[in-house]
C-alpha cells in the first residue's frame, strides 16, 4: 500500500527561503549585473563583457593584494595549526581545570572583529599601549604605522591570539573522541610519547583538523575587519589584503564595475578551495568507514 507523502512541512522553511534570496541571491544578481556591464549613471546599462574581468586579471594592484593574501594566510595556517594541536595535547583531560581551559580558551573567540582591532591599536601604539611602550623601554624601535615589518608582526600575533583557540577547541574535541583502550594498547607495546601522537591521535584527528584548516584558510583569505581597524592597510600597501582592497575600489573610488568582477573572482576562489577540502574530507570519511 502506497503512503501519502505529505510536503505541506515545506511551507515552514518557505520564509527562511524568502529571506535568503533578499539578503543574498539578490545582491549577488546585482554584482553580476555589474560585472558584466558598464554603466554612465541614470541606471542605463551596456554590455561590457567580460572587461572588467580581464582588467583586474591584468591588474598589478590586484596581483599585488592577492601575493599579501596568500602569504598573510600561509604564515597563519603554519603558526597556528601546530599551535592549537600543541595547546590541545596539554590541555586537562577531565575535571575542574579541563572546564576552566575550555572557557579560557573561548574567551578571544566572543571577542568582536572590531574590538580585536581596536585592542592591539591600542597595546601596540609606543605612547599609552603597553607592549609598545614596553619594547620601547627595551631599546626596540617599533611602530607599526610606520613601519611595514612592525605592521605586519602586530596583525599575524593578533591573529594568532585571536583565532588559535578555535584549532585548540576543534583537536581538543578530536582528542577526548579517542577511546582509552588504544592509549592502553599504547602502554602496553611501551609506544613513545611521538608513537602516541603519530599513529593515534593524529589519524583520530584528521577530521577536525581538516575542518580547522579549513575554517582558517577562509578565515585569513577573508580577513578585513581587524587590519583595517589597527593600519588602515598601511602603511602605505603593505596591509593592504584582497577584502581591504574590493573595499577602497567599491566603496572608496565607487569603481563598481571592477569591483563586482573583482568580488566574484574573489568569491570563486574561496568556493573552489572550499569545494577541494570538502572532497579531501568526504573520501577520508569513507575510508575511516570502511
Amino acid at each position: 500500500m502506497d503512503k501519502t507523502q505529505n510536503n505541506r512541512a515545506w511551507f515552514l522553511v518557505l520564509p527562511v527561503l524568502v529571506l535568503v534570496a533578499f539578503s543574498a541571491v539578490v545582491p549577488l544578481m546585482t554584482v553580476v549585473n555589474y560585472a558584466f556591464n558598464d554603466t554612465f549613471g541614470q541606471n542605463r546599462f551596456f554590455w561590457n563583457g567580460l572587461g572588467w574581468f580581464q582588467d583586474m586579471l591584468a591588474s598589478e594592484r590586484v596581483h599585488g593584494a592577492l601575493g599579501r593574501q596568500v602569504l598573510f594566510s600561509a604564515i597563519i595556517l603554519t603558526i597556528e595549526v601546530p599551535l592549537g594541536i600543541f595547546v590541545a595535547l596539554n590541555m586537562p583531560k577531565n575535571g575542574f581545570w579541563s572546564s576552566f581551559c575550555l572557557v579560557l580558551m573561548a574567551l578571544p573567540l566572543l571577542i568582536p572583529f572590531n574590538v580585536v582591532g581596536t585592542i592591539w591599536q591600542i597595546f601596540g601604539r609606543v605612547d599609552i599601549g603597553l607592549l609598545g611602550h614596553s619594547l620601547a623601554a627595551l631599546g626596540i624601535d617599533y611602530n607599526y604605522t610606520n613601519d611595514a615589518l612592525d605592521a605586519w608582526l602586530t596583525i599575524i600575533v593578533m591573529d594568532v591570539w585571536h583565532w588559535t583557540s578555535l584549532v585548540a577547541l576543534l583537536c581538543y574535541a578530536g582528542l577526548q573522541s579517542i577511546p582509552q583502550a588504544y592509549y592502553q594498547a599504547a602502554r602496553i607495546d611501551q609506544a613513545s610519547r611521538w608513537s602516541i601522537f603519530r599513529y593515534i591521535e593524529l589519524p583520530k584527528m584528521a577530521g577536525v583538523l581538516l575542518i580547522a584548516v579549513l575554517l582558517r584558510f577562509m578565515d585569513s583569505f577573508m580577513i578585513y575587519t581587524e587590519p583595517f581597524v589597527l593600519t588602515g592597510g598601511g602603511p602605505g600597501n603593505s596591509t593592504t589584503f584582497l577584502s581591504i582592497d574590493l573595499v577602497k575600489m567599491a566603496v572608496g573610488q565607487f569603481d563598481l564595475g571592477p569591483a563586482a568582477a573583482f568580488s566574484l573572482m574573489y568569491f570563486l576562489v574561496i568556493l573552489l578551495v572550499s569545494w577541494v577540502f570538502y572532497t579531501v574530507m568526504t573520501t577520508l570519511d569513507r575510508q575511516e568507514g570502511k
